[in-house]
Order: C-alpha cells, then sequence, then structure tokens
C-alpha cells in the first residue's frame, strides 16, 4: 500500500485548513493510513493513536503491550510509548511539535475523551479541533490494490460457504452453524470475523439482524446465512438464502422476487447514479409485488477495512457513486410468523456498470 500517498493527501489538507496536526484513532483510518494492525478493545480502549502533522513525520503513540507490534507494522514511523496515558505524553509531545491547533475524530472520540483534550492541551495552549469524515472519504474509493484484497476475502468467505453449504445436515442448530462457520474461517487464514455471523432458521429469518440460537434448523423451511471475514484487513459480506429440503411454492415465489429485486439494484449501478436511484430501482420490484412495507432497511453499504461504511445505498442518500467503490446489493422479505429472504452479493462501481465480486451461484438453483 502506499500509505506515503495518503499521508500526503492528509497533510494537504490540513494545511489548507490551517490545522498543525491530526490525532487519528478510529482503527480502520489507523490501518490505513499506516499499515498498523493493533485491535482496540471497544472505544474506551485503545492500541494507539496516529498523529499526523501538517509537514513531517508521522508518530505512533501506543503502549507497551503494542510496541514490538507497532514496530514490526509501521517501521518509518516514530514509535513513542506512553507509560502514563496517551494524554500524558500527547501534554508533552505537541508542543515539542509547535502543535497549536489539533484535529481529532469527533465522530469517533468519546466525549469524555475530547473534553479530557480540551482540557489538558489547553494548558498548553493547544486548540482542538473536531473533524469528521476526512479519512472515511478517501477510504470509499477503492484502489485496484484493495480491490484485488477485497476479491480475495470474497473467494475465501465463499469457500468457507461452500464447505458449510455441503456438510448442511450435519448441523443440527441455528449456533452449530454459526460456529462451524466462525472456526473455518479461521482454519483457512482469517483474520477473523468481520460481523457476528447470522444464522436464522424458519420464522427466526424474519428478523434481519437475527442472532443465532439453539433452535433446530427447520427442514423445509427458509434458512438465512449472512456471513463475511476479514482478510488482509479488508471485509467481505454476503446473504445467502435457501431451503433445507423442499421449498414450497410461497417461498420459490418470494425468493425468485428478491433475486428479481437484486438484479434490477445491480443493473442500476454504474459511476455517476444516485445511491437513492439504485435503491429504488430494486425497491420498485418488491413494492410492485405488493411486499413494499416488508423491505424496510436500505439495498446496501459500503464494505472495505470496515465492514458498514460510505457510500449507503438507501432512499435517503443523494451522493453519486464513483468508480472504485465496493457495495452490498441485499434486498430481503420479511414476513413475521413466516420467515423471510435475503440475498446480498459485493460489487465495485464501473464506468458502465458494475463488476459483481461474488461468484458462488450454490442458491440460485432454486
Amino acid at each position: 500500500m502506499n500509505y506515503t500517498r495518503r499521508i500526503k493527501k492528509i497533510q494537504a489538507k490540513l494545511r489548507r485548513k490551517k490545522i498543525d496536526a491530526f490525532l487519528i484513532s478510529q482503527p480502520e483510518n489507523r490501518r490505513y493510513l499506516s499499515g498498523y494492525t493493533g485491535d482496540d478493545y471497544g472505544i474506551s480502549e485503545s492500541s494507539g493513536y496516529l498523529i499526523i502533522p501538517a509537514r513531517g513525520k508521522i508518530l505512533l503513540l501506543t503502549d507497551f503491550r503494542y510496541k514490538a507490534q507497532a514496530k514490526q507494522d509501521v517501521p518509518w514511523a516514530t514509535i513513542k510509548i506512553y507509560k502514563q496515558g496517551s494524554l500524558r505524553l500527547l501534554c508533552k509531545l505537541l508542543p515539542d511539535l509547535n502543535v497549536k491547533n489539533l484535529a481529532f475524530e469527533s465522530h469517533y472520540t468519546l466525549f469524555s475523551t475530547a473534553q479530557n483534550l480540551k482540557t489538558e492541551l489547553g494548558k498548553k495552549g493547544i486548540q482542538i479541533t473536531p473533524l469528521e469524515g476526512m479519512v472515511e472519504k478517501m477510504r470509499r474509493i477503492k484502489t485496484e490494490e484493495e480491490i484485488d484484497l477485497i476479491r480475495t476475502s470474497v473467494r475465501l468467505n465463499e469457500k468457507v460457504f461452500g464447505e458449510i453449504f455441503k456438510n448442511l445436515p450435519e448441523f443440527e442448530t441455528e449456533i452449530d452453524i454459526s460456529l462451524a462457520i466462525e472456526s473455518l474461517m479461521r482454519r483457512k487464514g482469517a483474520e477473523g470475523t468481520s460481523f457476528d455471523s447470522i444464522v436464522a432458521s424458519g420464522t427466526n429469518s424474519s428478523l434481519p439482524h437475527a442472532v443465532p440460537t439453539q433452535s433446530p434448523i427447520q427442514k423445509n423451511k427458509s434458512l438465512t446465512i449472512d456471513m463475511g471475514l476479514v482478510l488482509s484487513g479488508y471485509c467481505s459480506d454476503m446473504t445467502r438464502n435457501f431451503v433445507p429440503g423442499e421449498p414450497d411454492k410461497r417461498y420459490l415465489k418470494l425468493h425468485r422476487l428478491v433475486r428479481k429485486a437484486q438484479l434490477a439494484g445491480m443493473a442500476a449501478i454504474r459511476a455517476g447514479v444516485r445511491c437513492c436511484d439504485v435503491d429504488r430501482a430494486a425497491r420498485k420490484i418488491i413494492a410492485d409485488a405488493g411486499y413494499g412495507k416488508r423491505f424496510g432497511h436500505s439495498l446496501g453499504h459500503g464494505v472495505g477495512l470496515a465492514v458498514h461504511e460510505p457510500p449507503s445505498l438507501s432512499a435517503r442518500s443523494t451522493k453519486k457513486l464513483r468508480v472504485g467503490m465496493i457495495v452490498t446489493v441485499e434486498p430481503g422479505i420479511y414476513i413475521p410468523g413466516w420467515g423471510g429472504i435475503r440475498l446480498e452479493n459485493m460489487v465495485v462501481v464501473r464506468e458502465d456498470g458494475c463488476e459483481n465480486l461474488n461468484k458462488d451461484t450454490t442458491w440460485l438453483d432454486i
């Protein structure tokens, strides 16, 4: 990855805004700008912070636990270890760097943390400035190198699904399948899951974000599997819906309707099209069939270093798609007391259409 180019873009923006340095705490943004792979255990416990000065070399602040990892991941940065907390180190470092105006990620930083920064750095004559979405806007457009990494993540995700699907009779409950998916992901080389796997059988599949339970896998009923993994930092996300056994006429009708909506959404995707218009193209298919109220979420979302990131294929978004964006296309129909059907692929926005990253067709046999 060309981290130098990314950092230079940030530095140029900081200079235009007359900001001396930018404090990066969001994990995906840290990794995007430096390659640092340290994990956070929740928003209140960080594995490190990047300081990007408007000019000069970046610094990575972390503690003893991540010292070796930081030096391995970011050997070209200045590594600083804090022993008494990051705020105390910032109070010491920033004046030495002649920082008078420090930007921070206001959309990620805890309010209490921001207040402490304002109070303690204010004593040093340093002003803090909230910045939102600067790095995320850069992350929306993927390079071909990033697209290749995401494509590989998708391929591995599909391979895991293929093995689970082949051995489906071995699993008795939703949790059995969920645990098997996540174990197989790790054994095949994934860094981990990109989200908690969703496995929902029968009426449970009417819950878009169902949590796997000890409920048995119901024969001849809808089964939803929504799964994703992280490989080389990049996420994959797909949903497959099918029936263990024989699907009835109602299931076949709705499955084909959802697939038709998915294809309509994918056909609408190309550079310059508004996100809301893509959502509308798919939603119209379901609404015209009388199931509009049963499709209550947006059509899709961006995927990259985070499994949910901009852009959003929603009815509210007038943002235009650009070449290199990667989005999911995942229409669904959810009927309480009966079940639900969702189908999800990931696509790359191209100049004249989209590239479908998913090759698995197991679920199309019906």
